[in-house]
């Protein structure tokens, strides 16, 4: 890891999202709502999705959680983590953060192999990439 949690924050991003791409503003939809009724009926099971995701990353690439400095923490110490309190979870030089109470996760500075590994990951577990760049 070459970059700080300071630094990552200022690179290009992705959303790892329950939802295909960004509603738009001008939506006519109630987007709010259906977000508060997921939160508040099916948080433990979009979490679950989250945590599925980060493990399967995890056969691949080597993580680590903020800036610990323990590689590879057991799977039940992410789990509980992604669980309880924001986190960021650190890969090569990306970043992925992950909050209890979010029903996405957003990736910073991944590379594209990365980012493709990613995007396989997010779909098995129903889960969609996307970011607002044109």
């Amino acid at each position: 890891m070459s970059r700080t949690i300071e630094e990552l924050l200022n690179t290009p991003f992705w959303i790892i999202d329950i939802l295909p791409k960004q509603v738009p503003p001008d939506s006519t939809g109630q987007y709010f709502a259906v977000e508060r009724y997921l939160r508040e009926t099916q948080l433990s099971e979009i979490k679950r999705k989250h945590v599925n995701m980060i493990l399967k990353l995890n056969c691949y690439r080597d993580i680590s959680l903020d800036e610990e400095g323990i590689i590879n923490p057991p799977p039940d110490q992410i789990r509980d983590v992604m669980y309880k309190r924001y986190v960021n979870i650190l890969v090569d030089d990306a970043m992925i953060i992950s909050e209890p109470e979010d029903t996405h996760m957003t990736i910073f500075n991944p590379d594209d192999e990365l980012l493709t590994l990613v995007r396989e990951l997010a779909l098995s577990e129903g889960l969609f990439v996307w970011n607002n760049l044109k």
